[in-house]
């Protein structure tokens, strides 16, 4: 008997825990973007996991009682039952095709990028994020990892007139405007990441020699945590960064702080030549100190010279 309670009390603690944990804060963050349809989807997952979960357990306690050892009874042996499986293989298929069904529905609005969506790309590398937006026209430059060096980290084509104007954030935090669908595509430069937004529920892996992405529009303000969702090394848990969700006149405002690519290779050009007048200058005071030296030496040399012949 037990058995029996113990079987029948995490049934009955399971279900409470599920209802009840909303009013504690188990529960999802509240969504910001669009994807409320994803959150449909798992509830539709919940109620089929969890009616199975229940029925069985339930039939397992009963089985357990019901045909629990008792002097001079004898267990009737039953190989097959035809009814019996057919019930369950056509139950069993239902409930996958009421799970799968939504999923299928809702990945193809996943990977259905509305016309006129903005874009912008996230770049993780261990374990720091950055982004890339287009600049004026529009249009991103191309990439290739062998472009990528101190002045690229980027790894923007310098021979693509359309990533001259693209506007370069080296930084952790990302700007959104809000109710504005935006394209995300995602790349990295050396192991597998997951850029994760709670509150937006999207998500995607992010594959080294590969870009991938999703979409999504932001539906409220605020500031929103982002998670690197895929173990990539020692430093995965520091892996963090913030997005904020904007107006669109403060979005712009953030993004015209920011230099395009042609910018930073010009501030890098710049940086560089300065580096190099400086060297020369010092390498030309310090050829002046030497010859002032020399030619002190030579004096001081002629004089003791002179001075020997004196008292010779």
């Amino acid at each position: 008997m037990f058995v029996v309670i113990a079987l029948v009390l995490v049934t009955v603690g399971t279900v409470l825990f599920h209802f009840l944990a909303p009013t504690i804060g188990w529960w999802w963050t509240p969504i910001a973007s669009n994807w409320g349809y994803i959150d449909d989807t798992i509830i539709i997952t919940f109620w089929v996991t969890g009616v199975v979960f229940v029925v069985v357990v339930l039939f397992m306690a009963y089985c357990i009682f019901r045909f629990r050892y008792q002097e001079g009874k004898r267990a009737a042996y039953q190989p097959e039952n035809n009814k019996l499986e057919l019930w369950l293989t056509g139950l069993t298929a239902l409930g996958v095709v009421v799970m799968l069904t939504p999923g299928l529905f809702v990945w193809n609005q996943f990977v259905t990028v509305p016309e006129g969506a903005d874009e912008f790309e996230v770049m993780a590398q261990q374990w720091q994020w950055s982004y890339r937006f287009p600049g004026k026209d529009g249009v991103m430059g191309t990439t290739s990892p062998r472009f990528i060096d101190d002045d690229n980290p980027f790894g923007l084509n310098p021979d693509d007139a359309n990533g001259q104007d693209d506007v370069l954030i080296d930084d952790a935090e990302l700007h959104l405007p809000l109710d504005r669908p935006v394209k995300v595509l995602l790349r990295s430069i050396d192991v597998l990441h997951d850029f994760y937004v709670p509150q937006f529920r999207a998500k995607m892996d992010m594959v080294p020699g590969t870009v991938t992405y999703f979409w999504f529009t932001p539906i409220r303000t605020g500031t929103f945590d982002v998670l690197c969702f895929e173990l990539c090394g020692l430093g995965h848990h520091d892996m963090r960064g913030t997005v904020v969700v904007e107006t669109q006149s403060e979005f712009e405002a953030w993004l015209g702080e920011y230099s395009t690519f042609a910018q930073s290779v010009a501030q890098a050009e710049t940086g560089a030549e300065n580096v190099l007048n400086l060297v020369s200058r010092e390498v030309e005071a310090a050829s002046v100190e030497k010859k002032s030296a020399l030619m002190r030496l030579d004096s001081t040399v002629s004089h003791e010279i002179e001075v020997k012949r004196v008292f010779r």
